[in-house]
């Protein structure tokens, strides 16, 4: 099941959406079960094996606004850094990893860090420029892992119990506020740079160990990988963050960008206003957004 949140003559409902069709449902108990409001839908179906009840009026896409499945302001959002191994390599010979030094490309454990809930962006809305704090910002197409069961002390073996389902991610950085604070939150919060969407696709729809990620810039591929490449999986990444940090649902790990973003090119290519980012990962559609022409 592909879950969408979704604007109609100013109203927010939620609804599942038939990409194929072009069609939407809306969900029957929108309003009345979960208040219009994604997460209060997985808290009370923290797993979907079963078939939300539908309305027999079918909506067309275009007629719609689409929003970020977990609109701003967003759960906590939980990201990986340096989680494939070619993009570990690029990022630390970049110059812009202030975290370790060259040739250290592989981290022994997970690097973790966080988005500002004020980030989260709906598909095909622009991405602010911010070009009076950053002259570099880039772009990371990333998988990300959206929790229904939440927890803490969840064990690797137990860890899928706990996913609702998986949408995409664009984790625009600002590489110069990155690299100055020496940290990683400024340089990843700036209002506006997570891009979310289109939906959330059900954890029984999905093949996370398999799945193609792609990311065009103006039409120029620029990422071309698959997590069965990440360096912490899934399980690894949720007994990670669960071992000391209740997880709840509707909290969101982003699991890593591969190789190919902006800093990893001599020399660099960031992105300028105007520019078109396009993701696609397998089961979960294309996620585009265009950086803004002001900030």
């Amino acid at each position: 099941m592909k879950l969408v949140t979704y604007e109609l003559a100013g109203a927010v409902s939620l609804g599942v959406i038939d990409p194929q069709a072009g069609m939407i449902h809306p969900l029957s108990e929108s309003e009345s079960a979960y208040g219009n409001e994604m997460v209060s839908l997985i808290k009370r179906h923290t797993t979907l094996n079963t078939i939300l009840a539908t309305e027999a009026v079918r909506i067309a896409l275009e007629e719609v606004k689409l929003l970020a499945p977990i609109p701003c302001p967003a759960k906590n959002i939980f990201c990986v850094g340096k989680n494939y191994f070619e993009h570990a390599q690029e990022f630390t010979q970049s110059g812009f990893d202030a975290t370790s030094k060259r040739g250290d490309n592989v981290p022994d454990n997970p690097i973790i860090f966080t988005k500002a809930p004020t980030t989260v962006t709906a598909p095909g809305d622009d991405v602010p420029c911010h070009d009076a704090v950053s002259a570099q910002l880039d772009y990371e197409a990333e998988l990300a892992v959206i929790i229904g069961q939440g927890g803490r002390g969840i064990t690797k073996a137990e860890a899928y119990d706990h996913v609702f389902g998986y949408t995409i991610t664009n984790d625009v950085t600002a590489r110069d506020l990155q690299l100055k604070h020496r940290q990683w939150f400024i340089g990843k919060s700036l209002d506006g740079t997570c891009p979310m969407g289109p939906w959330i696709a059900s954890a029984d729809e999905i093949d996370a160990e398999n799945l193609s990620i792609r990311c065009w810039i103006n039409g120029e591929l620029r990422q071309n990988a698959n997590s069965r490449d990440l360096i912490f999986d899934i399980p690894t990444l949720i007994e990670t963050l669960s071992a000391g940090i209740r997880l709840e649902p509707g909290d969101i790990i982003s699991t890593g960008t591969p190789a190919g973003v902006g800093i990893g090119f001599d020399p660099p290519r960031f992105l300028a206003p105007g520019d078109v980012m396009k993701i696609e990962i397998d089961g979960l559609g294309t996620l585009e957004n265009r950086i803004a022409k002001t900030a």
